[in-house]
């Protein structure tokens, strides 16, 4: 997967400790961050690709991401039964 992004986000600059919070606050100081950054997408798809399991990538939590690719799943369950109903 591409990489090249990472140079062009708001966080390139940043402390990388801030994405790794240990508490809510932390949490919220990190989306800060990624709130007016250019590469929320392929960061948030990239962490979501790989799985990445800590800190907050495209302005998502742990637990926000842990969500999306819970939906993604539940989606990709209900295409497959239409596909296999049709």
């Amino acid at each position: 997967m591409n990489t090249i992004w990472m140079a062009r986000g708001s966080c390139a600059n940043t402390d990388p400790e801030v994405f790794f919070p240990h508490d809510g606050i932390g949490v919220a100081l990190a989306k800060l961050v990624c709130e007016g950054c250019t590469v929320t997408a392929p960061c948030l798809e990239y962490a979501l690709a790989n799985r990445v399991e800590h800190g907050v990538w495209g302005g998502c939590s742990e637990r926000q991401r842990r969500r999306i690719l819970k939906a993604r799943r539940a989606a990709a369950r209900n295409d497959e039964l239409v596909a296999v109903a049709a």
